[in-house]
């Protein structure tokens, strides 16, 4: 895998832990592809989804820091000027712009947001799960462009106005007569079984789920 150095547009700070990474973007991609990117060629690439538009001339990459991570932590640290290697993106995590729902959660909902942002035929429905409402990321965006009620925040450690108590799968297991239509799954790797496993019992062909995991 060929990485190129770039130098560091943003590092900003959007939650607590949370982080928008911003470097000027020399390639084209398909939204939902990925990257690697690493400090220096000592260490071994980590990969994350691309969240911004394909038309966008700034690559945004969305990222938490785990205290236990080799990479995240230093990614904390980076000012505007540091210099970080990144790959050409690849991956396979592709909308095929027809009828789909989006389920996502925490910085999984990246991939969706470079579909949305790039004009990509919309979801009918956006599922969005997170601990605590502050980590519901680009919220504002994901409802001005489908609409408060296409888009299902469910928040699983806080009741607030206008959210799901629950997770994603409990909010899923609530639907009725679901749709065998496109899913495109996001998130940890728990989430992604689960929520394929339940879509399958409801009636969602094995064949109509794709799915992306974040460790």
């Amino acid at each position: 895998m060929k990485f190129r150095k770039t130098s560091i547009i943003n590092n900003q700070l959007i939650a607590p832990g949370v982080y928008l990474l911003y470097f000027n973007r020399w390639f084209d991609f398909i939204p939902g592809q990925v990257v690697s990117i690493r400090i220096n060629s000592e260490m071994a690439g980590r990969l994350y989804s691309i969240c911004s538009s394909n038309k966008s001339k700034v690559v945004q990459i969305l990222y938490k820091v785990r205290e236990e991570g080799l990479l995240t932590p230093l990614l904390s640290n980076l000012k505007k000027g540091d210099v970080v290697e990144v790959s050409e993106p690849f991956g396979n995590f592709i909308h095929q712009n027809n009828q789909s729902v989006f389920i996502a959660t925490g910085t999984g909902i990246a991939p969706f947001m470079s579909m949305i942002l790039s004009g990509h035929k919309l979801p009918e429905m956006v599922i969005y799960g997170t601990s605590y409402n502050k980590y519901l990321h680009f919220n504002k965006t994901i409802v001005d462009v489908i609409g408060n009620s296409n888009f299902i925040k469910c928040v699983t450690k806080e009741l607030v106005n206008g959210t799901f108590n629950g997770r994603v799968t409990d909010y899923i297991n609530s639907i009725n007569n679901l749709k065998n239509i496109k899913y495109y799954l996001c998130g940890n790797p728990n989430m992604v079984v689960d929520t394929r496993d339940l879509l399958i019992k409801k009636g969602v062909s094995f064949n109509n789920i794709m799915s992306e995991i974040y460790f």
